[in-house]
């Protein structure tokens, strides 16, 4: 159980706010962490927070989790949850946020064009200053030029290791070999710069606030090809037809996205099967066979 006497002095020390240490309430925070909410006031006015705990030596994953957040916000497009603090107490790790309520629709036209403009915002090289991860696995970002060698290395290489080292059959792990020495193909034509990412924008990590603004939360962020980001906004559905369509507005898509969408939900994929086993397998090599098709 987390020491909520020890979070709430430090959510005062760097807060001001008071929180009522009785107050936490379970909510739904994923299958990774434990997620509540504490309820304090600051000047007579109540206020409320977002707190994740996990094991202690899951800290680093948090700190590079409020990192992203505080990187997200610095674009002032979309709305982002501020961190508060983090650290550790009662042996568990700890994560605070500002508490934003959240529902399902709201300003879908708005969702599009500002994630356009936090697209671009942009870096020199592809990555980020540090590792972070993707659901629980780490997700590597070292400094790199080339889009390609970072896709390639960081990305399906990483993911297709551990599925090596979690069983994944052979005939997956060839494919993905030649794949990884195909990938130059899916970029004769198009040479994505390096935007700011959320890196993990599937409908869970999107909502709207009781205005029906735009809130991401849960980043695995790093500099990237923004293609990414969409990419994944369709692996799991729950973004409209407006949201697309507002995005194509502000920064029109490249055509080679069609095919390129999967190559990058790929990764994703192979991390669900690292995680989670199951039908990803077949579900990666699936996708694998239909990429290697569109290099012949």
């Amino acid at each position: 159980m987390p020491d909520w006497h020890a979070i709430s002095q430090q959510v005062q020390a760097t807060s001001g706010t008071i929180l009522a240490t009785d107050s936490a309430r379970p909510v739904g925070g994923g299958c990774i962490n434990a997620a509540y909410v504490l309820t304090g006031s600051q000047d007579g006015n109540p206020q409320n927070f977002f707190i994740k705990t996990n094991r202690a030596d899951n800290l680093s994953m948090f700190e590079a989790e409020a990192e992203g957040l505080h990187a997200l916000r610095s674009s002032h497009s979309l709305r982002v949850p501020a961190p508060v603090c983090s650290g550790i107490a009662g042996g568990n790790a700890y994560l605070v946020l500002e508490h934003i309520a959240l529902k399902g629709t709201g300003d879908d036209t708005q969702q599009g064009n500002r994630l356009a403009a936090m697209h671009q915002t942009r870096h020199p090289q592809f990555g980020w200053h540090r590792h972070n991860t993707i659901g629980s696995t780490p997700q590597l970002n070292r400094w790199t030029d080339s889009w390609v060698t970072f896709w390639s290395e960081q990305r399906l290489g990483a993911q297709l290791e551990l599925a090596g080292q979690n069983g994944a059959k052979h005939s997956l792990l060839r494919r993905g070999d030649r794949l990884q020495a195909a990938l130059p193909a899916f970029f004769d034509d198009y040479q994505p710069a390096p935007s700011l990412l959320h890196g993990d924008l599937w409908s869970g990590n999107a909502a709207f606030d009781e205005q029906g603004q735009p809130v991401i939360f849960d980043p695995a962020v790093y500099f990237g090809d923004r293609e990414t980001d969409l990419a994944m906004t369709e692996l799991f559905g729950g973004f409209s037809a407006a949201f697309y369509a507002a995005y194509n507005a502000t920064w029109p898509l490249d055509a080679g996205y069609a095919t390129r969408k999967t190559l990058y939900n790929l990764y994703h994929i192979l991390n669900h099967f690292n995680l989670f086993g199951g039908g990803y397998e077949s579900q990666a090599q699936g996708m694998i066979d239909r990429l290697l098709s569109e290099c012949h």
